[in-house]
């Protein structure tokens, strides 16, 4: 992602609770599965440990090739299945809460502890869950198309979190964040700037990696753009609706 933000000006008006629940669920959920160095219980030796982390994503992850009714992909090799029935539309889900590796985890908790509470504080928190898990769903299939025959397991919070991304530019751009540049020099940028900035540079890379298949180095951009997409979406929906119900409240900067 662009800079690594650190903090927002927007003076949150109650506890982000949902936010922090998610986080607390990828946290988690990471730590005990097969990926973490902390799961000991999957043993340490390299092919068990290979193959519960195969078994593992099969079960949980977003398999582009299922989603679109291509049927269950079986383990291979020399990691046998030990047999799952799995629900695909119910793996674009879990799938949002598995992440390949501990900076992949750190990287996607940071952004959304940065921008997830102001989009909550924004939203509400029931909307805000509803536009995290829709976000993530439209991030998951969207990429699906653009990959249908792929049987390479799709893990990560990153289309979700794209989508309070989007969010946050439509309810609260005038912010300001401070974000650390070049990995060690902190500005404070306009959150529309940070945020913008953010999809023009996944967008771009989508746009290069779809002329060159093959080179997108694992990272899934097409879930990122369309995750943003559906969140900047969701988001003028629903504060729509707020300023029609008149539940629209005097912000404080």
């Amino acid at each position: 992602m662009a800079g690594i933000p650190l903090s927002d000006d927007y003076p949150v008006r109650r506890v982000p609770t949902v936010t922090y629940a998610i986080i607390a669920a990828n946290v988690v959920v990471y730590l005990l599965s097969p990926l973490s160095l902390l799961a000991v219980w999957y043993g340490t030796d390299q092919l068990p440990r290979e193959c519960a982390i195969e078994h593992y994503l099969l079960r949980w992850a977003a398999v582009p090739a299922e989603l679109l009714g291509g049927g269950q992909v079986e383990a291979s090799g020399p990691c046998p299945d030990p047999g799952h029935t799995k629900i695909a539309w119910v793996s674009a889900l879990t799938s949002m809460f598995l992440h390949g590796g501990a900076a992949h985890l750190i990287g996607n908790m940071v952004y959304l502890f940065v921008f997830g509470p102001v989009v909550e504080d924004r939203l509400g928190r029931m909307r805000y869950l509803g536009l995290y898990a829709a976000s993530g769903l439209v991030a998951t299939y969207a990429f699906a198309l653009t990959q249908s025959s792929a049987e390479m397991p799709l893990v990560g919070a990153s289309g979700a979190i794209s989508g309070v991304l989007g969010a946050y530019l439509l309810v609260q751009h005038r912010s300001r964040v401070v974000t650390l540049v070049f990995v060690v020099v902190p500005v404070r940028l306009p959150g529309w700037a940070l945020v913008g900035t953010y999809f023009i540079l996944q967008y771009f890379l989508y746009v290069s990696m779809s002329a060159y298949p093959g080179t997108e180095g694992g990272v899934a951009y097409a879930a990122h753009v369309y995750g943003f997409l559906a969140g900047a979406l969701g988001a003028l929906l629903l504060h729509r609706i707020r300023w029609r119900s008149g539940t629209r409240r005097v912000d404080v900067y």
